[in-house]
């Protein structure tokens, strides 16, 4: 089937494909069948490094959707990390946990852990846990340990899509980028698409990382559309996203002098970002098969640089629609 088209004749991307609802009982593992007798492999090696650190390894078993085994462990407290590229730490919701678990007196929710590269584990999901309860001056914390250290990717994939805004999005994202750079940088970016969404973020998380206040989500639209995730490894193809991004910064040095302008013409409105960029992006008038976002960008950055101000009119703001970004 063809893919569907809008108005414009530009191809939509492919919906995302989800699993359907399946019939009770036909999937994993019984209660019986998660039991798991002995460790070998990955897990064996997993339990040597608990006691490595000074843990107590409570028992382990499979489970029972992905039939993986799973180590239930008490670590201490100082042999666990957060992953080094996940959100930053809520000072108001770590405190807020710690008062919760000082009022319970137990601690019932156990992190996730996986081993981190040299020594000792990393926690993908349980950063304000783990804080809340250095925060109590535990000890110890009790751990969930699986011995597949992609599992990290997955969890933080499913962290980012509970980020706020497309700035925390993208920062996410690109610090689970470096992340895996530096775990195995020779694998293709194509591979991980899963865990990084939406190749568009990781050029946008650049982009923030550079200007905290960048106004991405005025120009999002235009790099989701056409960035695409690569077949070459991930030290190249970081080097793309980097190029992007600094195509980005320029043009957005460029709309921001003719924001100026019309400012200084009297023009006062939150769309002025989303006015401008609507008027250089050749996007609009492309037929079929779009060109290269790099093409794309230094186009608006010629049109940019010629945009007449003294040409615009009260109205044409008026009709120009859009939510106003970050920067505005």
């Amino acid at each position: 089937m063809a893919k569907a088209k809008s108005k414009s004749g530009l191809k939509r991307a492919p919906a995302k494909r989800r699993p359907r609802k399946a019939k009770p009982g036909t999937r994993g593992l019984t209660p019986a069948e998660s039991r798991l007798e002995s460790l070998s492999g990955a897990a064996q090696e997993v339990a040597e490094r608990v006691e490595k650190v000074g843990g107590h390894l409570l028992g382990a078993y499979q489970d029972p959707l992905g039939k993986q085994p799973v180590l239930v462990a008490i670590l201490p407290i100082e042999s666990v990390e957060p992953t080094p590229f996940q959100r930053d730490l809520s000072q108001a919701h770590h405190r807020r946990l710690a008062d919760v678990l000082d009022r319970t007196g137990m601690f019932l929710d156990p992190i996730i852990a996986v081993t981190a590269p040299e020594q000792g584990f990393w926690t993908p999901n349980g950063m304000h846990r783990l804080m809340a309860m250095r925060r109590l001056g535990a000890r110890a914390i009790t751990a969930l340990v699986v011995p597949r250290r992609e599992i990290a990717w997955q969890i933080l994939a499913l962290n980012t899509e509970k980020a706020h805004n497309l700035r925390e999005k993208s920062l996410e994202v690109i610090r689970i980028y470096r992340g895996l750079i530096d775990e195995d940088a020779k694998r293709p970016e194509s591979q991980f698409a899963y865990y990084l969404e939406e190749a568009s973020l990781v050029t946008m998380g650049i982009c923030y990382e550079r200007n905290g206040k960048f106004a991405g989500g005025a120009y999002n639209p235009v790099v989701r559309r056409l960035e695409k995730f690569s077949d070459e490894p991930l030290s190249k193809a970081v080097k793309d996203h980097e190029r992007h991004a600094g195509m980005l910064m320029d043009l957005d040095e460029r709309v921001a002098a003719v924001i100026a302008k019309l400012k200084a013409r009297g023009f006062v409105s939150p769309y002025l970002r989303a006015f401008v960029i609507a008027r250089i992006n050749p996007l609009r008038w492309i037929q079929g098969e779009p060109p290269s976002l790099e093409e794309v960008l230094k186009t608006m950055r010629e049109r940019a640089g010629k945009f007449n101000t003294d040409k615009v009119r009260q109205e044409d703001l008026a009709s120009a629609g859009g939510a106003p970004d970050e920067a505005d």
